[in-house]
């Protein structure tokens, strides 16, 4: 349709958006199904209910230290957006080297 200028498709939906809600202050958003497959891709034939909390209080705690380590290389360098280099330094900062991004 013409004549809308630079406003776009959607300008007629101006109304008020939805937002969706996210995670609660204490919970996860990993859950067992996705447990499940990670384990599988590491080679485990079954995993015991009673040890995805663990799972997920070991990935909450790596990803926390990562992303705490991301945001220090990107404000260390005066931006506000964490690259994909801050990352792979991070990693690289926690043991765990990533090849293919640079650096």
């Amino acid at each position: 349709m013409a004549g809308r200028g630079k406003v776009g498709k959607m300008a007629h939906k101006a109304g008020a958006k939805k937002v969706m809600p996210g995670p609660r202050a204490g919970s996860t958003v990993v859950t067992n199904g996705a447990i499940r497959r990670l384990a599988r891709r590491g080679g485990v034939k079954r995993i015991s209910l009673a040890s995805h909390e663990s799972v997920r209080e070991y990935i909450n705690d790596f990803l926390e230290r990562v992303v705490r380590d991301s945001l220090t290389y990107a404000e260390h360098g005066r931006r506000l957006t964490i690259t994909a280099m801050d990352v792979v330094y991070a990693l690289k900062k926690n043991g765990r080297v990533i090849y293919g991004y640079g650096g």
